[in-house]
């Protein structure tokens, strides 16, 4: 049994309703908020996650509703109200709630319905859990959407994942997916990286030590297996492992179980095992560096994470996250140009969404409340030309000093438009100022829009060479033609 449940909630009181349907919305729990004399409009066979039962007004309408709901004990059922005592007697009555609700009233009372559905074999796709999936892994480009659609694939399975790609993409992010929306998401995910424990303190993490097992053992001590027990393991950087651990690890996955450093007692595992590395196994199974029925083992199902250089698209709605996240974490608000964002999107992004998240952080620290433009991005993300004046370090001249001879240097009488090829071809550039003056506004603008004509004319319209010839970025030309509508 299997479908998109809504929470359905039977309250009276008007008052009572908006504070349920707000505190829902709030947690993305969908439901149906009805009165007692609607009963007779909803479909008690269909799949629902759980029915509240509120303030009944009318004494026939809760004894309607009692028969209703001792003939669907599929439903679990939550009590708000006192006098609503025949629900107590019923097989899919879970518990109670009390008003005002809190966020951990309900979601206690939630995660019993849950439990509930689970032992009647009723599998609720839950579209909370679904929004938190898409919400976490964020964006609408191809290769996401490839990854989230593996994820709904592979989670309601018990197969062992392994999660490729390089740093920085978001690897711990698919694993935390694939168990929140697994059926072990009511048990612990334990997470532990191979590459950042010592080889000879690996063996003690992961399996665990009795006491006296080795010097400065005085007590015994669970591993990650035993602490994920009826969970989820995350084998990260897997790659790094070493040999020995890699043999060990294999009989685990072999025969679940496994026994504690120093220990003759044998566990038993029941654990779901997810992997992940950035590192290219092929390769490493060809240097002999990594076990091949190792990686057979652990690689049933594979899922490759893009690097953020090949979604490049999906840097505004990443942009946008982060921002919510770290204003949800007490962070000033920023807001990037559009400019600022095209520049970004010219970056290679080695490090990944976790190099944007730097970025974001750095730039709410030193720009909090403001709108962030290129010229405020670190030098390495301007990928757009912005002219602004630039003063010499020269400590004993003073900025407007600075200014001063620049202008002077301008239109000193040394400098002639006449000298300048550009100026000399262009008819429409005087020579002299006239006597009545003119706009220099429209006259340079004149000049730049002939300029960038006669530069895509010379290369055939190929904007990538012309904007070599003019001396400036692919980008900063592509700026200028759209501003001045310069179709090619």
């Amino acid at each position: 049994m299997q479908g998109l449940a809504k929470l359905l909630v039977i309250e009276d009181d008007a008052q009572a309703q908006t504070n349920l349907a707000s505190i829902l919305d709030f947690v993305g729990e969908p439901c149906e908020v009805v009165n007692a004399a609607q009963i007779d409009t909803l479909d008690f066979s269909g799949v629902w996650s759980g029915c509240i039962i509120g303030s009944i007004l009318q004494p026939a309408h809760a004894t309607k509703l009692n028969d209703k709901l001792s003939r669907a004990s599929h439903i679990p059922l939550l009590i708000a109200n006192k006098q609503f005592t025949f629900a107590e007697e019923l097989t899919n009555y879970v518990g109670d709630l009390a008003y005002p609700l809190n966020y951990p009233q309900l979601s206690e009372a939630l995660r019993h319905c849950k439990d509930f559905l689970g032992r009647k074999g009723v599998n609720v796709v839950s579209s909370a859990r679904k929004n938190t999936l898409f919400r976490s892994l964020v964006g609408q480009s191809r290769g996401i959407k490839d990854v989230r659609h593996l994820i709904e694939q592979v989670s309601s399975t018990e197969a062992n994942v392994l999660i490729l790609g390089e740093s920085g993409t978001g690897k711990e992010v698919v694993a935390r997916n694939i168990h929140y929306h697994s059926s072990r998401r009511g048990g612990p995910f334990v997470p532990i990286n191979c590459g950042a424990i010592p080889p000879d303190l690996l063996e003690s993490e992961l399996f665990g030590h009795e006491k006296g097992a080795f010097t400065g053992a005085i007590t015994a001590r669970k591993g990650r297996f035993e602490l994920a027990e009826g969970g989820t393991l995350f084998l990260d950087e897997i790659g790094d492992m070493p040999m020995p651990m890699q043999v060990k690890l294999l009989r685990v996955l072999q025969e679940r179980c496994f026994e504690r450093v120093g220990g003759n007692n044998t566990i038993r595992a029941d654990v779901r095992v997810i992997a992940a590395t950035h590192r290219n196994l092929d390769i490493m199974i060809s240097d002999e560096s990594f076990r091949e029925d190792l990686y057979y083992r652990i690689n049933v199902f594979p899922i490759e994470m893009p690097a953020l250089r090949d979604r490049k698209e999906d840097i505004p709605l990443l942009l946008q996250e982060l921002m919510t996240r770290m204003q949800a974490e007490g962070a000033q608000p920023i807001c990037f140009t559009p400019r600022a964002i095209n520049s970004l999107m010219e970056h290679d992004w080695p490090g990944n969404v976790r190099e944007l998240a730097n970025l974001v952080e750095r730039m709410i620290i030193l720009y909090p409340n403001s709108l962030v433009d290129v010229n405020h991005l670190p030098t390495k993300y301007r990928y757009s030309d912005i002219p602004e004046f630039q003063p010499e370090s020269n400590p004993l001249i003073s900025v407007e000093e600075q200014e001063r001879d620049v202008l002077h240097n301008i239109f000193s009488d040394d400098f002639s438009l006449g000298e300048l090829d550009v100026f000399a071809d262009n008819e429409h550039a005087p020579q002299a100022l006239p006597p009545e003056g003119l706009n220099l506004k429209e006259m340079l603008a004149e000049l730049e829009v002939n300029m960038i004509n006669q530069a895509l004319d010379a290369q055939a319209g190929v904007v990538a060479r012309a904007a070599d010839m003019l001396g400036m970025r692919r980008t900063t030309l592509v700026e200028k033609m759209r501003k001045y509508n310069l179709q090619r």
